[in-house]
């Protein structure tokens, strides 16, 4: 039933950085000015009108509504034009918040009442609240809300954005992953975490052994680790800076999630980062708080007072969809051996309240696929460090049966398969290269699950690595996997950027699960047949 083709990327070579820094001007990459305006142009307005500089995204869209959001240069009020027709005939207006110093001048207006399975063009522009004149032009996006009916669904996933000091390079044509997902003509996109790399900073040039020169966009916020919430928020003004990104942004809604490079490498609540003198702040979770505020100032989702800074959600889709949205970071117990045998506090991965939370919605969800957004992968055994530390950062701590925070798997799991709950895939990204797992009890150490299907893939924009170990207390086969192959940070030029494609047959609801390369090549495909509840 699977399928698996390969594509000849470009030649792999290992890779040896020097790199020095500088806060230039984007001017000062020595890209010529032509290049410059095709790849890189933001909108501009002249100084007496609002500009919108990072464009415009969508996302939490659903079968009735969703949330337009972008962000202006000044103290200024959104405003929002949408319409079921691209020509704006019979266009409906709002009139939006403000956009004030203490948002770093974002918006966002939730949408509700929009019918559903129908594209949805929006415009936005933005009245400055010193003179109340407005843009000069509107920025135009559009997105499709989920279908009422059993029609065909698609959707994209990865992660992994702007890490490893692999920035935005003109000269390779910026982040051109977005590109390659935007034309899949996704109806949305799951990104599963490390957004941005808060702990990574740009650094102008990086020189590669064979003479080649990778020429990074260098802005003030990225010439340091981000401690303050002005430099968060540069974080992510930076990734909005490639046209790829916007153009994406603008016709592709988002589910996004964050995993540590959001605030610092691996962290959790609670971390003192004593032994890092790259920081000033040592508490992880004053960063991540700084953080956490400006990853939901700067994406598409509801901030609200009834959901403030929480990141695990569920958002349907129609009726063969449900997207869970797990957080896997913001609830865990300290990194460690993580061999408990008793269940503690020390052992939370993704903590009380989220897995209950989980077990009510999986029980309440008609939706033909239950699809877990996972901001890391169930099997792969992620190091915190080296591998002689004996640290993990994951759930996974070697074979053996349930220890340490695979407690909180092995009660989910138990759970779905007493409970009968059928069709549950999981998708996810953080190792930096693309698989396919299928996990099976009867290889399994602990073998009170049904079988399940994970698919990871990354990164979008970032250095390629893998592929990790494998532990079998839930039996993890890999069916299919593309790596770095054990060399370390390899360059987005060596091709080895991955993301996926799911599509949803409406008739039949067969999902098709597809790993692509940058190039938009299917590495792997299969089938998945859904169990009839």
């Amino acid at each position: 039933m699977a399928s698996l083709k390969h594509s000849a990327g470009l030649s792999r070579r290992a890779f040896l950085a020097r790199s020095s820094h500088t806060a230039a001007a984007i001017a000062a990459t020595g890209i010529a000015p032509g290049l410059a305006s095709r790849v890189f142009a933001a909108p501009t307005s002249p100084n007496e009108l609002p500009g919108i500089p990072n464009g415009v995204q969508s996302g939490e869209v659903t079968g009735t509504g969703g949330i337009v959001w972008s962000r202006t240069d000044r103290p200024a009020r959104m405003l929002l034009e949408y319409a079921t027709r691209e020509s704006f005939a019979g266009a409906r207006r709002v009139r939006g918040p403000e956009s004030l110093e203490a948002t770093d001048f974002t918006s966002r207006v939730m949408l509700e009442g929009l019918p559903s399975g129908q594209r949805i063009f929006y415009r936005v522009a933005f009245e400055d609240l010193a003179t109340g004149r407005q843009t000069a032009e509107p920025v135009v996006g559009s997105f499709r809300t989920a279908p009422a009916r059993e029609d065909d669904v698609s959707f994209v996933w990865s992660g992994d954005t702007a890490g490893q000091g692999w920035g935005i390079n003109l000269e390779f044509g910026g982040m051109r992953c977005y590109e390659t997902m935007r034309r899949n003509r996704p109806d949305f996109f799951i990104h599963c975490g490390d957004t941005i790399y808060a702990d990574h900073p740009i650094q102008e040039t990086v020189e590669l052994p064979d003479g080649g020169i990778w020429r990074n966009v260098v802005i003030p916020e990225k010439a340091k680790v981000a401690e303050t919430l002005a430099e968060f928020r540069g974080n992510f003004r930076y990734n909005l800076m490639d046209e790829n990104v916007r153009r994406f942004n603008a016709e592709v809604p988002m589910i996004a999630q964050w995993d540590d490079h959001e605030t610092v490498n691996n962290w959790y609540p609670g971390e003192m980062l004593l032994a890092d003198d790259r920081y000033t702040v040592k508490s992880a979770s004053l960063l991540a708080a700084r953080a956490n505020r400006a990853f939901h100032e700067y994406m598409p989702m509801d901030y609200t007072a009834s959901r403030p800074g929480q990141i695990y959600r569920k958002i349907p889709y129609g009726p063969h969809l449900d997207v869970f949205v797990l957080d896997m970071r913001s609830y865990r117990g300290p990194n460690g051996a993580n061999r408990q045998s008793v269940r503690g506090a020390d052992t939370d991965f993704l903590g009380r309240a989220q897995i209950d939370w989980l077990k009510r919605e999986l029980l309440a969800s008609a939706a033909t696929w239950k699809v877990i957004a996972s901001d890391m992968p169930i099997g792969v055994i992620v190091y915190d460090g080296s591998r002689d530390t004996n640290t993990f950062e994951n759930g996974a701590n070697g074979d053996g049966p349930v220890l340490g925070r695979e407690h909180d798997f092995a009660e989910l799991l138990q759970f779905v398969k007493l409970n009968a709950i059928a069709n549950l895939v999981w998708f996810t990204a953080d190792v930096h290269y693309t698989a396919a797992h299928y996990y099976d009890p009867n290889k399994a150490v602990f073998q009170e699950f049904d079988p399940f299907w994970e698919f990871v893939s990354g990164p979008l924009n970032a250095g390629s690595f893998g592929p990790g170990d494998m532990d079998n207390t839930f039996g993890p086969q890999v069916v299919f996997q593309k790596s770095a192959d054990g060399r370390p940070n390899l360059p987005p030029t060596e091709g080895l950027q991955f993301f996926g494609r799911a599509r949803v047959e409406g008739a039949t609801g067969i999902m098709t699960v597809e790993l692509k390369d940058l190039d938009d090549q299917v590495l792997y495909s299969v089938e998945l047949a859904p169990t009839i509840e």
